[in-house]
């Protein structure tokens, strides 16, 4: 059912599906700007703001610094952040050279460095017929070892593949929908394969893209092991592009632009408790992505990029997004070989890398051999450099701790001022709610820091105040992040011993409190 681009062209009906989709009217592009100071409104609304200051003191009288944390040395497994070990990409899970499948899944699963995984597979992997979930064996094992070695799922599922022969796309639906011939190309993907794209606003393909949404959602959004989704964009491996073709399979500019406008909302309506992460790319194919990237971030969703040596425009969004945004970058790295090392003054282009999504505060990185995935190849790059991949792995994401702890009485009721450090390169992905109480259940008070808070290399001071005749000495201080409603406990990243739960108890430290 293939169509020519003129063709396609003198084609109009088949966008009337859109409206009856709801959308707004669409913006006609979001002009590119600067992102530091940019009004994305104030971020998700925060329930129980706690009292965050000043606290002068009138307000704190006779206070008395009595607990003081340091940085935890090494890393900390939080939700929101991490290394993730990648399963699959666009051309498959680890090839028959790493052993049965299971097993290369299991080794890669097993790698300490990575707390979270990742699968990125086309839509036929997990649909082959209407109606249903059809899931591949890579799929159903990366789940199953996600759950044993308690390391979440982040996943993209593809609507279009270039790497792969013929469409990512399900035969019950390629058989129904026009594709739009781009080209051929030696830039990407197979070297003789003539690449085409669906009419992504035909009405059979919609249908068929809502119910593949809405099966994955009932399936897996507020899943305990799924961390994040990425957003379906167009093209490409669901990138946002065609590249390096000129234009895209649509008659005008409005009409991608409202097509992948409805994409988005039909997905952030649906993952209502699940983080979609959409990725940064500039809109080379004019088709509507500085609106979906614009919606992302006012419905308090995360971003990512698939690369780090990048368009100027997103380090700029990467860099200068809400504190409140989570950021995943993804970069393939070294196999270790000498030949693959890339060295630049002594520095391997990895560790180059590594350096680059530090300075763009991301929340995740990606331990991933670009088409050639294998826990042998990442580990034995990381035999060799593991320095900037442990300095990462210390720092990924927010590194929060409750730093000084402040005890004060004021008339009958004692109180604690807590200023909260984040030692890590990124914002809290979301809210962060801390709960002060009791292991009798006497004492518990609590409530949220503003969203984002607090940010890198600063302090954000709370109060709470305590029933008559506390003693502040072994309460119990306990972090969670939340995000879409949903609260996911945290550990505090301090060199102190923490419980088991991640919180932390309170006890004088030496010389302070004497």
């Amino acid at each position: 059912m293939n169509i020519s681009r003129g063709d396609f062209l003198k084609l109009g009906g088949a966008t009337a599906v859109l409206a009856g989709l709801g959308i707004r009217p669409a913006r006609a592009y979001v002009e590119p700007h600067n992102w530091d100071g940019y009004d994305f409104g104030s971020g998700p609304p925060v329930k129980d703001r706690l009292n965050q200051g000043p606290f002068p003191d009138e307000a704190v009288p006779g206070w008395d610094v009595v607990m003081a944390t340091t940085p935890a040395r090494q890393p900390v497994n939080n939700y929101g952040m991490g290394l993730v070990t990648y399963i699959c990409d666009e051309v498959g899970p680890p090839g028959a050279e790493e052993g049965s499948l299971a097993q290369a899944i299991e080794e890669l699963v097993k790698i300490p460095l990575g707390q979270k995984l990742y699968l990125r597979l086309n839509w036929k992997d997990v649909q082959r017929r209407p109606g249903r979930l059809d899931l591949c064996p890579h799929w159903q094992h990366t789940f199953e070892l996600a759950r044993k070695y308690n390391k979440p799922v982040g996943f993209r599922i593809m609507l279009s593949n270039p790497d792969i022969p013929g469409s990512a796309m399900p035969d019950f639906v390629a058989e129904k929908v026009p594709m739009v011939k781009l080209g051929k190309t030696r830039a990407i993907g197979l070297r003789d394969k003539v690449h085409y794209e669906p009419r992504y606003d035909h009405p059979d393909f919609q249908a068929a893209f809502r119910e593949l949404n809405r099966l994955l959602a009932d399936a897996y959004n507020g899943h305990p092991l799924v961390e994040y989704m990425d957003t379906y964009m167009y093209g490409f491996w669901g990138e946002g592009h065609t590249w390096p073709f000129d234009g895209n399979p649509f008659p005008d500019y409005l009409t991608a632009e409202r097509t992948f406008v409805a994409m988005f909302e039909e997905q952030a309506q649906t993952w209502t408790k699940i983080p979609l992460t959409t990725n940064t790319q500039p809109d080379f194919s004019k088709v509507g992505n500085s609106e979906v990237l614009d919606r992302t971030v006012r419905s308090h969703n995360w971003l990512r990029t698939d690369t780090i040596f990048i368009e100027n425009m997103q380090v700029e969004a990467l860099s200068n997004r809400p504190p409140w945004i989570g950021a995943t970058v993804e970069v393939g790295m070294s196999d270790g070989e000498s030949e693959n090392l890339h060295l630049d003054e002594g520095v391997p282009y990895t560790d180059n890398v590594i350096a680059h999504v530090k300075d763009v505060g991301a929340n995740y990185w990606s331990l991933w051999n670009w088409h050639r995935i294998s826990a042998r190849r990442i580990l034995n790059y990381y035999r060799q450099y593991p320095d900037a991949i442990d300095d990462l792995a210390r720092s990924v994401g927010f590194r929060v701790r409750p730093s000084w702890v402040w005890h004060y009485i004021k008339g009958e009721y004692p109180g604690l001022i807590i200023g909260f450090a984040n030692d890590g390169i990124a914002g809290v992905p979301g809210i962060l709610r801390i709960t002060v109480s009791s292991d009798d259940g006497r004492v518990k008070v609590g409530g949220c820091l503003d969203a984002g808070y607090p940010l890198p290399g600063k302090v954000r001071q709370a109060q709470f105040v305590l029933p008559k005749g506390t003693n502040w000495k072994g309460l119990k201080v306990r972090g969670e992040i939340e995000m879409k409603g949903v609260r996911r406990p945290i550990r505090w990243a301090c060199h102190q011993r923490i419980n088991e739960d991640g919180s932390i108890t309170l006890r004088p430290t030496k010389r302070l409190a004497d």
